[in-house]
């Protein structure tokens, strides 16, 4: 997996297909604050403001082998001085859902922002009405903090929403669980798991506390 700045004018078209039908998940959108989009094109325009955007740094996820754009993550509500920064606008296209590489792409973006840039907290927000993104967001190690009511209006909707973090001190225990996690001794020849990572990061959550 490769995370790469998001370039808008070449990746819409790939981007495009793995996002809708026929290959993707018209479902894919429903909490996301964007889409679906008519065409490659209309993406395309909306890529365009994100690559443009001065509050949040977009990337497109590259699957290797052959490399392919196949989905879209992003940093936002960065605050330095304060050591705090947020994961989302995350989606996984049809080819990089459930893989192993969607879950080192997470690992990726959270070991940036500890171990290269130092913030202290990672946060990680999604609709409360969410339990895909919430079953996630435990799964990779983040803790539930509450639940933020009539936080927004998304899609002339209100939203919930449900805020997880994982700080600089619970860090290094849970990059060790991802680590285990993505080894090649932890995949049997079938490429079956032979440990959850959900079951590792609660194990070192469990040594944190």
């Amino acid at each position: 997996m490769r995370l790469r700045p998001l370039d808008a004018r070449a990746d819409a078209e790939a981007l495009y297909a793995e996002s809708h039908p026929p290959a993707g998940d018209p479902h894919l959108w429903m909490y996301l604050p964007n889409g679906p989009y008519r065409d490659a094109d209309e993406l395309r325009e909306a890529l365009l403001v994100d690559e443009r955007s001065e509050d949040h740094v977009f990337f497109t996820l590259d699957r290797l082998a052959p490399e392919r754009p196949t989905g879209i993550a992003s940093y936002l509500r960065i605050t330095p001085e304060h050591g705090v920064i947020e994961i989302g606008h995350i989606w996984f296209g049809a080819s990089l859902r459930r893989t192993v590489a969607a879950t080192e792409a997470i690992y990726l973006l959270a070991a940036h922002a500890f171990d290269e840039f130092g913030y202290r907290r990672l946060e990680w927000k999604c609709n409360a009405l969410n339990q895909a993104s919430r079953r996630a967001a435990e799964r990779f190690g983040f803790t539930f903090e509450g639940v933020f009511r009539q936080h927004m209006v998304v899609k002339d909707r209100n939203r919930d929403t449900a805020w997880y973090a994982i700080t600089d001190d619970e860090w290094p225990a849970i990059r060790g669980a991802f680590e285990a996690w993505l080894s090649a001794e932890n995949f049997d020849e079938a490429g079956g798991q032979r440990r959850r990572l959900g079951e590792l990061t609660a194990a070192a959550r469990r040594r944190v506390d």
